[in-house]
């Protein structure tokens, strides 16, 4: 099943606004082509090799077996005598994480903080949408 994606499709699945991926068809950087009406069309290839291109790899000084890193900002903490509640924003994915209340003070995690969730799962269910 071969797909494309709209301009603001894209930008919608890599988290940017429609002006961003505008600019990176523009430069050359995600090639599109044009539809016989003028639209920018994406291929899902394409696509999924510029998206494996734009990935953050975790710094030099990190070393792990983990792949899912997710940069967002703290939007929630709840905390207890023993546990914490941490939930962020990355990009369009709301992020909860369970953890000792230590480990949320030792932070300093607050509403407003940046921070990067790192998910290792062994396992992961994938859907299609609709």
């Amino acid at each position: 099943m071969e797909s494309t994606f709209r301009i603001g499709q894209a930008a919608e699945l890599l988290g940017v606004s429609a002006d961003t991926a505008r600019r990176w068809v523009d430069s050359g950087r995600l090639p599109a082509t044009r539809s016989v009406g003028g639209q920018r069309a994406i291929d899902g290839k394409d696509l999924a090799a510029f998206a494996r291109s734009a990935v953050h790899s975790p710094a030099p000084h990190e070393k792990t077996s983990a792949r899912n890193r997710f940069v967002g900002i703290v939007t929630d903490v709840v905390r207890d005598s023993v546990m914490a509640r941490v939930e962020m924003v990355a990009g369009p994915h709301r992020i909860v994480s369970l953890m000792s209340r230590e480990a949320a003070d030792e932070l300093e995690l607050e509403p407003g903080v940046q921070a990067v969730a790192t998910v290792k799962a062994t396992q992961v269910i994938v859907g299609l949408p609709g």
